[in-house]
């Protein structure tokens, strides 16, 4: 069976709250996107909804120059590949399309991330925050090792799934599928 590639992003932005959370993690990234595509034009997440609101949050479409990312011009990303049995790929897919044909019913999981510093798992249902969803993504799917991620999962714990390759640490804005 051909394989395809996923992508998964780590990011650091460098907005306040990025930065607060950089502050009590120490961790080198605070937010976690999932494309499908290597050009990285679109990502899905769940993140602010406007670039200058960071209060109002739910499930993203991002893009490598578009919303917070462009704000933010010097947002610090890993870019990883995860190669997937097309029938995965088609699949996870197709659980995209779900959240964004239904985008307006989820909701950014506030109370999740907040309870997360404490080590206390929280999902609602129709709740995420970036790290839950992209699990979510993986392990509907069992790729990887996502399964083994932890309860209380941060995007810096990414970095342990099996089988990912890094393609790509630097500046987003510098990102090129030429790499």
């Amino acid at each position: 069976m051909e394989e395809k590639s996923i992508y998964i992003v780590l990011s650091q932005s460098g907005s306040v709250p990025s930065r607060l959370l950089k502050f009590f993690t120490h961790d080198e990234y605070n937010h976690v996107s999932i494309s499908l595509t290597p050009t990285l034009e679109k990502m899905y997440s769940f993140a602010r909804l406007k670039p200058n609101n960071p209060f109002k949050g739910g499930f993203v479409e991002e893009g490598k120059d578009t919303g917070t990312f462009k704000k933010f011009n010097k947002t610090v990303v890993n870019v990883m590949e995860i190669k997937i049995p097309e029938d995965k790929y088609n699949a996870l897919k197709y659980f995209i399309d779900y959240f964004i044909k239904h985008k307006k019913e989820f909701k950014y999981n506030y109370t999740g991330i907040f309870l997360a510093a404490l080590k206390i798992n929280y999902r609602p249902k129709h709740k995420f925050y970036c790290s839950q969803f992209v699990k979510a993504c993986l392990a509907c799917f069992n790729i990887g090792n996502s399964t083994d991620l932890p309860n209380v999962v941060k995007p810096i714990d990414f970095l342990k799934l099996t089988d990912i390759k890094s393609i790509y640490k630097g500046l987003l804005r510098n990102y090129s599928t030429n790499e």
